[in-house]
Protein backbone atom coordinates (compact mmCIF):
# COMPACT_ATOMS: atom_id res chain seq x y z
CA UNK A 1 0.00 0.00 0.00
CA UNK A 2 1.14 3.31 -1.00
CA UNK A 3 1.04 6.39 1.33
CA UNK A 4 1.77 9.95 0.91
CA UNK A 5 1.06 12.87 3.31
CA UNK A 6 -1.99 15.12 2.77
CA UNK A 7 -0.95 18.82 1.11
CA UNK A 8 -0.97 20.15 5.05
CA UNK A 9 -0.22 16.91 6.85
CA UNK A 10 -2.57 17.64 9.42
CA UNK A 11 -6.28 16.44 10.00
CA UNK A 12 -8.04 19.03 8.22
CA UNK A 13 -6.61 17.57 4.95
CA UNK A 14 -9.46 15.20 6.12
CA UNK A 15 -12.45 17.35 4.29
CA UNK A 16 -15.36 18.13 6.52
CA UNK A 17 -12.99 19.46 9.89
CA UNK A 18 -11.49 22.70 11.37
CA UNK A 19 -9.25 22.98 14.23
CA UNK A 20 -8.91 26.00 16.42
CA UNK A 21 -6.40 26.44 19.09
CA UNK A 22 -6.36 28.96 22.49
CA UNK A 23 -3.67 29.06 24.99
CA UNK A 24 -2.32 31.39 27.69
CA UNK A 25 2.01 31.41 28.29
CA UNK A 26 1.20 32.35 31.80
CA UNK A 27 -1.04 29.28 32.64
CA UNK A 28 1.19 27.39 30.09
CA UNK A 29 -2.54 25.56 29.56
CA UNK A 30 -4.96 25.18 26.69
CA UNK A 31 -7.45 24.27 24.30
CA UNK A 32 -8.15 22.39 20.79
CA UNK A 33 -11.33 22.46 19.02
CA UNK A 34 -12.50 19.62 16.59
CA UNK A 35 -15.05 21.68 14.48
CA UNK A 36 -17.32 19.59 12.14
CA UNK A 37 -18.63 21.01 9.23
CA UNK A 38 -21.63 18.60 9.47
CA UNK A 39 -22.82 16.37 12.23
CA UNK A 40 -20.19 13.52 11.82
CA UNK A 41 -20.43 9.55 13.02
CA UNK A 42 -17.86 9.60 15.65
CA UNK A 43 -16.90 7.12 18.64
CA UNK A 44 -14.11 6.76 21.30
CA UNK A 45 -11.66 4.20 22.56
CA UNK A 46 -9.88 4.68 26.47
CA UNK A 47 -7.13 2.88 27.67
CA UNK A 48 -5.60 4.46 29.78
CA UNK A 49 -5.66 3.84 33.69
CA UNK A 50 -6.79 6.93 34.35
CA UNK A 51 -9.18 8.98 31.73
CA UNK A 52 -11.05 12.36 32.15
CA UNK A 53 -13.87 12.95 29.72
CA UNK A 54 -17.41 14.38 29.07
CA UNK A 55 -19.81 12.78 27.05
CA UNK A 56 -17.85 9.72 25.92
CA UNK A 57 -20.70 7.24 27.04
CA UNK A 58 -23.07 9.03 24.09
CA UNK A 59 -20.11 7.42 21.76
CA UNK A 60 -20.44 3.83 22.35
CA UNK A 61 -22.05 2.39 18.97
CA UNK A 62 -24.92 0.91 20.64
CA UNK A 63 -26.32 4.06 21.94
CA UNK A 64 -28.84 6.72 20.56
CA UNK A 65 -26.43 9.84 19.10
CA UNK A 66 -24.79 8.69 15.99
CA UNK A 67 -22.92 11.81 15.26
CA UNK A 68 -21.41 15.07 17.05
CA UNK A 69 -20.61 18.50 16.19
CA UNK A 70 -17.12 18.98 17.75
CA UNK A 71 -14.44 17.47 19.98
CA UNK A 72 -12.59 18.74 21.97
CA UNK A 73 -9.29 18.26 23.95
CA UNK A 74 -8.35 20.26 26.84
CA UNK A 75 -4.93 20.92 29.56
CA UNK A 76 -6.24 21.97 33.02
CA UNK A 77 -7.31 18.32 34.78
CA UNK A 78 -10.74 18.38 35.77
CA UNK A 79 -10.74 21.71 35.34
CA UNK A 80 -10.02 21.81 31.39
CA UNK A 81 -13.67 19.98 30.96
CA UNK A 82 -14.84 23.18 31.27
CA UNK A 83 -13.95 23.81 27.89
CA UNK A 84 -15.92 21.87 26.12
CA UNK A 85 -18.78 24.66 27.31
CA UNK A 86 -17.05 27.72 25.76
CA UNK A 87 -17.54 25.49 22.10
CA UNK A 88 -20.97 24.52 23.28
CA UNK A 89 -21.60 28.11 23.73
CA UNK A 90 -19.83 29.02 20.45
CA UNK A 91 -22.04 26.46 18.25
CA UNK A 92 -25.16 27.32 20.18
CA UNK A 93 -24.80 30.75 19.01
CA UNK A 94 -25.08 29.93 15.52
CA UNK A 95 -27.62 27.43 15.61
CA UNK A 96 -25.59 24.29 15.41
CA UNK A 97 -27.18 21.69 16.97
CA UNK A 98 -29.57 18.64 16.82
CA UNK A 99 -33.18 19.51 17.57
CA UNK A 100 -34.77 17.96 20.85
CA UNK A 101 -38.44 19.72 21.81
CA UNK A 102 -37.76 23.17 20.14
CA UNK A 103 -33.80 23.63 21.51
CA UNK A 104 -31.31 22.77 19.67
CA UNK A 105 -28.19 21.07 21.57
CA UNK A 106 -24.66 21.06 20.21
CA UNK A 107 -23.03 17.66 21.05
CA UNK A 108 -19.24 18.26 21.73
CA UNK A 109 -17.27 15.30 23.73
CA UNK A 110 -14.16 16.11 25.26
CA UNK A 111 -11.10 14.86 26.73
CA UNK A 112 -8.30 16.18 29.38
CA UNK A 113 -4.84 15.94 30.05
CA UNK A 114 -3.29 17.00 33.49
CA UNK A 115 -0.87 20.09 33.31
CA UNK A 116 -0.86 21.44 36.73
CA UNK A 117 2.19 21.07 37.85
CA UNK A 118 4.19 22.19 34.96
CA UNK A 119 5.48 25.66 35.85
CA UNK A 120 2.41 27.67 34.87
CA UNK A 121 0.31 30.26 37.06
CA UNK A 122 -3.03 28.31 37.99
CA UNK A 123 -3.55 31.11 40.31
CA UNK A 124 -6.91 31.68 38.31
CA UNK A 125 -9.49 32.58 41.36
CA UNK A 126 -12.91 31.36 41.52
CA UNK A 127 -13.64 29.76 37.89
CA UNK A 128 -11.20 28.41 35.95
CA UNK A 129 -10.63 30.03 32.31
CA UNK A 130 -11.23 27.23 30.36
CA UNK A 131 -14.44 27.95 29.30
CA UNK A 132 -13.28 31.01 27.90
CA UNK A 133 -10.24 29.16 26.35
CA UNK A 134 -12.87 26.84 24.21
CA UNK A 135 -14.98 29.71 23.65
CA UNK A 136 -12.09 30.86 21.66
CA UNK A 137 -10.67 27.85 20.11
CA UNK A 138 -13.69 27.28 18.89
CA UNK A 139 -13.79 30.86 17.00
CA UNK A 140 -9.98 30.43 15.98
CA UNK A 141 -11.05 27.35 13.89
CA UNK A 142 -9.64 26.91 10.53
CA UNK A 143 -8.27 24.41 8.28
CA UNK A 144 -4.42 25.86 8.62
CA UNK A 145 -3.71 25.62 12.21
CA UNK A 146 -0.39 25.73 14.20
CA UNK A 147 1.38 23.02 16.30
CA UNK A 148 3.88 21.99 18.93
CA UNK A 149 3.55 24.48 21.66
CA UNK A 150 0.21 25.46 20.62
CA UNK A 151 -3.76 24.84 22.12
CA UNK A 152 -4.10 21.60 24.29
CA UNK A 153 -0.12 21.12 23.70
CA UNK A 154 0.38 24.80 25.70
CA UNK A 155 1.80 22.82 28.56
CA UNK A 156 2.18 19.09 27.79
CA UNK A 157 5.48 17.67 28.80
CA UNK A 158 6.89 13.95 28.45
CA UNK A 159 9.72 11.68 30.17
CA UNK A 160 12.21 14.35 30.12
CA UNK A 161 11.16 16.54 26.91
CA UNK A 162 8.34 19.17 26.12
CA UNK A 163 4.94 17.33 24.68
CA UNK A 164 2.85 19.76 22.30
CA UNK A 165 -0.12 19.14 20.00
CA UNK A 166 0.69 17.10 17.07
CA UNK A 167 -1.01 16.37 14.08
CA UNK A 168 -0.35 14.46 10.42
CA UNK A 169 -2.39 13.06 7.50
CA UNK A 170 -2.22 9.93 4.92
CA UNK A 171 -3.72 9.79 1.64
CA UNK A 172 -4.68 5.66 0.66
CA UNK A 173 -4.24 3.85 -2.71
CA UNK A 174 -7.86 4.17 -2.47
CA UNK A 175 -8.22 7.92 -2.71
CA UNK A 176 -9.52 8.25 1.28
CA UNK A 177 -7.67 10.51 3.80
CA UNK A 178 -6.66 9.72 7.49
CA UNK A 179 -5.92 12.36 9.56
CA UNK A 180 -4.32 12.31 13.25
CA UNK A 181 -4.40 15.13 15.69
CA UNK A 182 -2.79 14.51 19.22
CA UNK A 183 -2.00 16.67 22.40
CA UNK A 184 1.23 14.88 23.80
CA UNK A 185 1.50 14.47 27.52
CA UNK A 186 2.99 11.00 28.27
CA UNK A 187 4.07 9.75 31.58
CA UNK A 188 6.48 7.43 29.21
CA UNK A 189 9.06 9.28 26.76
CA UNK A 190 8.94 9.64 22.58
CA UNK A 191 12.59 9.28 22.11
CA UNK A 192 14.85 6.46 21.94
CA UNK A 193 16.58 6.19 25.49
CA UNK A 194 18.33 9.90 25.70
CA UNK A 195 18.83 10.32 22.17
CA UNK A 196 17.24 12.84 19.80
CA UNK A 197 15.88 9.76 17.72
CA UNK A 198 12.06 9.07 17.51
CA UNK A 199 10.26 5.72 18.66
CA UNK A 200 7.75 6.38 15.69
CA UNK A 201 10.88 6.89 13.53
CA UNK A 202 9.65 3.35 10.77
CA UNK A 203 6.74 5.70 10.20
CA UNK A 204 8.34 8.95 9.23
CA UNK A 205 7.29 10.64 5.77
CA UNK A 206 9.88 12.62 4.35
CA UNK A 207 11.89 14.74 7.48
CA UNK A 208 8.56 15.82 9.07
CA UNK A 209 10.06 15.11 12.59
CA UNK A 210 14.10 15.44 12.00
CA UNK A 211 14.39 12.51 9.35
CA UNK A 212 17.10 11.27 12.34
CA UNK A 213 15.91 7.38 11.60
CA UNK A 214 16.71 4.91 14.79
CA UNK A 215 20.00 5.36 16.46
CA UNK A 216 22.68 2.67 15.10
CA UNK A 217 23.69 0.86 17.08
CA UNK A 218 20.65 1.19 19.84
CA UNK A 219 22.18 2.72 22.91
CA UNK A 220 22.53 0.75 25.75
CA UNK A 221 19.53 0.79 28.30
CA UNK A 222 17.00 2.01 25.39
CA UNK A 223 14.52 -0.71 26.62
CA UNK A 224 14.44 0.79 30.08
CA UNK A 225 11.48 2.53 30.98
CA UNK A 226 12.00 6.64 31.91
CA UNK A 227 8.77 8.24 32.73
CA UNK A 228 8.01 11.73 34.45
CA UNK A 229 9.70 11.99 37.73
CA UNK A 230 7.10 11.11 40.64
CA UNK A 231 4.45 10.08 38.24
CA UNK A 232 0.85 10.02 39.82
CA UNK A 233 -2.48 8.84 38.49
CA UNK A 234 -4.55 11.39 36.51
CA UNK A 235 -0.92 12.97 35.85
CA UNK A 236 -0.37 12.22 32.15
CA UNK A 237 -2.36 11.92 28.96
CA UNK A 238 -2.01 11.04 25.63
CA UNK A 239 -5.78 12.19 24.13
CA UNK A 240 -5.93 12.23 20.41
CA UNK A 241 -8.46 11.94 17.23
CA UNK A 242 -8.11 10.35 14.60
CA UNK A 243 -10.47 11.08 11.19
CA UNK A 244 -11.33 9.98 7.91
CA UNK A 245 -13.11 10.76 5.46
CA UNK A 246 -14.22 7.06 4.68
CA UNK A 247 -18.30 6.82 5.10
CA UNK A 248 -17.89 4.07 8.51
CA UNK A 249 -20.62 3.36 10.80
CA UNK A 250 -20.49 4.38 14.16
CA UNK A 251 -19.30 0.91 15.08
CA UNK A 252 -16.20 1.00 12.94
CA UNK A 253 -15.28 4.52 13.27
CA UNK A 254 -14.97 2.47 16.98
CA UNK A 255 -12.85 -0.02 15.82
CA UNK A 256 -10.63 2.55 14.01
CA UNK A 257 -10.27 4.92 17.25
CA UNK A 258 -8.71 0.98 18.52
CA UNK A 259 -6.67 1.05 15.61
CA UNK A 260 -5.50 4.27 16.16
CA UNK A 261 -3.87 3.17 19.68
CA UNK A 262 -1.38 0.95 17.95
CA UNK A 263 0.23 4.63 17.35
CA UNK A 264 0.80 5.22 21.00
CA UNK A 265 2.31 2.11 21.29
CA UNK A 266 4.92 2.38 18.13
CA UNK A 267 5.21 6.50 19.36
CA UNK A 268 5.69 6.59 23.01
CA UNK A 269 7.54 3.93 25.71
CA UNK A 270 5.84 2.60 27.63
CA UNK A 271 1.97 3.71 26.69
CA UNK A 272 -1.19 2.75 28.12
CA UNK A 273 0.04 2.79 31.85
CA UNK A 274 -2.18 2.99 34.58
CA UNK A 275 -0.98 6.64 35.17
CA UNK A 276 -2.21 7.64 31.54
CA UNK A 277 -5.62 8.56 30.24
CA UNK A 278 -4.80 7.69 26.94
CA UNK A 279 -7.78 7.91 25.03
CA UNK A 280 -8.26 8.31 20.93
CA UNK A 281 -11.70 9.90 19.92
CA UNK A 282 -12.66 8.75 16.41
CA UNK A 283 -14.39 10.58 13.18
CA UNK A 284 -15.87 9.80 9.88
CA UNK A 285 -16.85 12.76 7.50
CA UNK A 286 -18.03 10.44 4.85
CA UNK A 287 -16.81 13.30 2.67
CA UNK A 288 -15.09 11.25 -0.07
CA UNK A 289 -17.97 8.92 -0.93
CA UNK A 290 -15.90 5.78 -0.49
CA UNK A 291 -17.20 2.63 1.82
CA UNK A 292 -14.36 0.09 2.41
CA UNK A 293 -14.63 -3.68 2.07
CA UNK A 294 -13.99 -5.43 5.34
CA UNK A 295 -10.67 -6.57 3.57
CA UNK A 296 -10.00 -3.31 2.25
CA UNK A 297 -10.41 -1.53 5.62
CA UNK A 298 -7.49 -3.49 7.11
CA UNK A 299 -5.00 -1.09 5.40
CA UNK A 300 -7.02 1.95 6.47
CA UNK A 301 -6.75 0.44 10.46
CA UNK A 302 -3.02 0.24 9.88
CA UNK A 303 -2.03 3.54 8.81
CA UNK A 304 -4.58 4.90 11.40
CA UNK A 305 -1.78 3.28 13.86
CA UNK A 306 0.94 4.65 11.47
CA UNK A 307 -0.56 8.47 11.38
CA UNK A 308 -0.97 8.51 15.05
CA UNK A 309 2.85 7.70 15.60
CA UNK A 310 3.02 10.31 13.13
CA UNK A 311 1.21 12.92 14.95
CA UNK A 312 2.20 12.24 18.55
CA UNK A 313 6.35 12.77 17.19
CA UNK A 314 5.33 15.82 14.88
CA UNK A 315 4.09 17.36 18.18
CA UNK A 316 6.65 17.20 20.33
CA UNK A 317 9.70 17.94 17.28
CA UNK A 318 7.65 21.20 17.13
CA UNK A 319 7.53 22.15 20.45
CA UNK A 320 9.37 25.58 21.34
CA UNK A 321 11.05 26.90 24.88
CA UNK A 322 8.93 28.99 27.05
CA UNK A 323 10.00 31.05 30.36
CA UNK A 324 9.63 28.59 33.23
CA UNK A 325 10.14 25.64 31.83
CA UNK A 326 10.63 22.19 33.55
CA UNK A 327 11.52 20.31 30.32
CA UNK A 328 13.68 21.42 27.66
CA UNK A 329 12.09 21.47 23.93
CA UNK A 330 13.34 18.90 21.68
CA UNK A 331 14.81 21.16 18.96
CA UNK A 332 17.43 22.35 22.08
CA UNK A 333 18.59 18.59 22.69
Amino acid sequence: MMVRAGGKNLITDVAGLRVGNAGDARLKSGVTAILCDEPTVASVQVLGGAPGTRETDLLEPHNTVEAVHALVLSGGSAFGLDAASGVQAWLAERGVGFEVAGFRVPIVPAAILFDLANGGDKNWGRYPPYRDLGYEAAKNASTDFSIGTEGAGTGALTAGLKGGLGSASSILDSGVTLGALAAVNPVGSVTVGGTRHFWAAPFEIGEEFGGLSYPSPFPPGARAVRTKFDAQAGANTTIAVIATDAVLSKATAKRLAIAAHDGFSRAIWPAHTPFDGDLVFALATGKSGVALSPQAAIGLYAEAGAVMARAIARGVHAATPAEGDLFPAWASR
